[in-house]
């Protein structure tokens, strides 16, 4: 059987677990905001370069029996 519950009650402790959050300042936001760009950046070169030697490879495969 399902508990019935105190709307007030609720309101009370959705304010309670509120209360308990920390939120990040201005210089924490930042600084982890220009690490998610710099290993972006990162990984997308690193892409690039495995791209490239795949196509390399390929295209040599490729010539070989065209």
């Amino acid at each position: 059987m399902a508990k019935t519950r105190n709307p007030l009650q609720f309101i009370q402790q959705v304010r309670a677990e509120v209360s308990k959050i920390v939120w990040p300042t201005r210089r924490e936001t930042l600084l982890t905001t220009g690490m998610v760009f710099v290993m972006a950046a990162l990984t997308s070169i690193f892409f690039f370069f495995v791209d490239l030697i795949i196509r390399t490879g390929l295209a040599a495969i490729l010539g070989m029996f065209g």
